[in-house]
């Protein structure tokens, strides 16, 4: 029987943290605040050009993205985009006209009318501000 030579996929685990990092919208030196003070956006920058991490690192990084450990190692973004179209197609399946019903969203309140409410709202409390003020001026 020939052996078939399928290459394994190479998983670069720096690039892999870069992209979920992007992909969850998060700066490196937000990332950096969150391991602690040790860390700073120019180590998250080196840690993202590693091939491979150390484990520790790795998990302490996963834990700070919320995610897990084998996300990092393995992360595909085929995969990804494989399993976010499959959701989102299952997430609606029987869903009548899904997309016609999205776009008839009915506001339940008028925005205007909060943000008047806002407006008139700060006018009393800087009405009750300046007389505040005025009273402590008389005595």
């Amino acid at each position: 029987m020939p052996t078939t030579n399928t290459p394994q996929p190479q998983f670069h685990e720096g690039r892999n943290l870069k992209r979920l990092r992007e992909i969850l919208g998060i700066k490196q030196d937000a990332l950096a605040a969150e391991l602690g003070d040790d860390w700073n956006q120019q180590k998250i920058s080196l840690l993202e050009q590693k091939e491979v991490l150390d484990p520790q690192v790795l998990e302490q990084v996963a834990k700070a993205l919320k995610v897990p450990v084998e996300a990092i190692k393995n992360f595909s973004e085929e995969a990804a985009i494989f399993n976010i179209q499959n959701n989102y197609e299952k997430a609606y399946e029987g869903a009548t006209n899904f997309h016609a019903s999205a776009g008839n969203y009915q506001c339940t309140f008028n925005p205007i009318d909060k943000v008047v409410e806002l407006y008139e709202r700060l006018l009393k409390e800087k009405d009750d501000l300046i007389a505040k003020l005025a009273g402590e001026k008389k005595k």
